[in-house]
Order: C-alpha cells, then structure tokens, then sequence
C-alpha cells in the first residue's frame, strides 16, 4: 500500500510500506522503519483523530536520529485504512473497542514480529486514550509510553455542538451515522492556518495541507454522532480517580497550555493519580505539540529524551 510523497514531506528512506486485515475484517494501513545500524529499540506512533503516516514523516525522522526502529498505522476510517461508510468523509466508529482491535492487530501481526525490541509508544489525542485503556487492562506492549495531549477529557463539554447526554439520544433514534451538527466533510486543506486551533506554526500547518491536497484520500472530515458518542462514553470512565490508579504502565503525559480540543486540567488531574507515571506541560502550546513551532516542539522531544531509555540522553 503506497506512502504519499511530496517534495515538502518526502518519505523517509528504508521504508516498509503494506496493510493488514483485523479480525473483523478491516483493511489496516501500516509503515515501519528499521532501526540504524548498530542500534536497537522501537517506537510505535499512534496518530490522533483525523491523522494519518505522512503527518509524522518529520517526527519519524527524528526517532530514527535517536537511533530507533519506527512502526505506526493508519486507525481504522482515516488515513489510507478502510472506511466504514459510503461517505469516506466521515470519521466514523461504532465504539472505541474496535481501536482496540486495530492496536491488538497492530502489534501482533507488525509489530511483534518484525520490529526489534524494547518497545515504546508514542500517541497523540485519541491514539493516547486508545493507549490509555490499553495499559488499563493490563496489556504491557510497551516499556514505556508518551502521550501527547491525550484525549482525556475534551476542551468543552459541547465540544461537537452537542453534549454526552444529546449525542447518546441522538444516536438512539438512529442518527448515528450522521455529521455531528454543523460540521461537515472538510479537511485541514480546506481551512484557513488563521484562527485555527491545532497549531501556530504555519510551515507545518501548510505542510500538511499540501499532503492532503496531493492525496485528499487521506483526509477524514468531522466525526460522526456515533463517534462523538463512542468518545464521550470512553472518556467518561477516564473521570474516575481510581481508573488511573489501577494502571502499572509506565507513562509520561504531555499536554499543551494552550489546548482547545483536549482539557489539560484533564490530563493534569488524571496523571496526578496515576502510579507508575508523571506529567509536564508545555506553556503557550496548542493541541498538535509535535506539529508546532521548534521552540515548543523541542521541549516535547527533551522530555520525550529524559523518559525514554536509549536516547541520546542515555547514550
């Protein structure tokens, strides 16, 4: 399965590029990179809502300059993985425990077997709360996990124009398969770097827009009711002090200071109870940290290097 290349984005070199089909039978895009010469080790990237591989060729780049193996995947409905509906617009999910199927299949058939251990995860947003709930039942693929302004809590309680209780209903009378309300199928190439809420850096704001206007298949518009309906039920488990009591996963949360998509009080009161983890903020950062400007972006990156054995922090 391809990798989408242009010349402000190009494919990392020694790629190995394919898909995978879940047990229940949804077709998994993939990529993974070996580790350098001489160097062991693997971090796994999980993509956010909407994401896709060629948002994270730079962020690849910079693992493997640590000296690591990279693998991550398209979720199911974005990127170049399967979509559910006849609209491929729409970002779409009937419960977050078909993610889980994705990260289970992921790691089974790709990355077990192919990628060199120890193995670390790297996820943003929404793959951070898949990861979250991972590391909930029990399941240690990881050494260690980083999670980038993981999907905790959302910024607003209304946050796609209807709230948990609204949604549930909404999805009762048969409107799961529906946009959420007022929102559509447009992309970050269809939207203007003024006003947004993702990032302030405009190079790499442009940078992914120019990926996905070189291959709009790439690009998920807003989510559906079901889906907001599957996030607010996960998250909501994510609000009980004991949840993250009862997680052993190693883990270094990072939020932004300036997110409007995820609450950073959120994630700040969640890792607060966690056992085996710790948390920072990165001051005056939106919601994409690893897509924002330098000076916010290597401040994840040294924090990320502080965590994670084997970088050249520990070398």
């Amino acid at each position: 399965m391809k990798l989408v290349s242009i010349p402000a984005n190009p494919v990392p070199e020694d790629v190995v590029a394919g898909s995978i089909k879940t047990p229940d039978g949804v077709e998994l895009r993939f990529a993974r990179w070996a580790p350098p010469a001489g160097r062991k080790g693997t971090v796994c990237l999980f993509p956010g809502r909407t994401e896709f591989i060629e948002k994270y060729f730079e962020t690849v780049r910079d693992l493997r300059a640590r000296g690591f193996a990279v693998a991550i995947l398209d979720w199911r409905g974005q990127g170049l993985s399967q979509r559910a509906l006849s609209d491929p617009m729409k970002g779409h999910i009937g419960d977050f425990a078909e993610y889980d199927v994705d990260l289970d299949t992921f790691m089974k058939e790709i990355v077990l077997p192919d990628c060199p251990p120890p193995l670390f995860a790297l996820a943003h947003s929404a793959g951070g709360a898949i990861l979250i709930r991972s590391a909930f039942r029990g399941q240690r693929w990881f050494d260690r996990m980083v999670l980038s302004a993981p999907m905790i809590r959302l910024a607003h309680e209304w946050a796609f124009g209807l709230g948990p209780a609204v949604a549930r209903g909404m999805r009762m009378i048969g409107l799961g398969s529906s946009y959420v309300p007022a929102q559509q199928a447009r992309t970050m190439a269809t939207r203007s770097f003024v006003g947004n809420i993702l990032t302030s850096d405009p190079v790499r704001f442009a940078r992914t827009a120019a990926v996905l206007e070189a291959e709009p298949l790439l690009g998920t518009g807003a989510p559906t009711i079901a889906w907001a309906d599957s996030a607010y039920r996960a998250t909501a488990q994510f609000a009980d002090p004991g949840y993250a009591a009862r997680i052993r996963q190693p883990m270094l949360i990072i939020g932004a200071g300036r997110d409007q998509i995820v609450s950073t009080q959120a994630i700040e009161d969640f890792a607060d109870n966690l056992r085996a983890g710790s948390h920072i903020v990165v001051a005056g950062a939106q919601h994409e940290l690893l897509m924002e400007q330098d000076h916010f972006r290597m401040q994840f990156l040294a924090a990320f290097d502080a965590f994670v054995p084997g970088t050249p922090l520990f070398g």
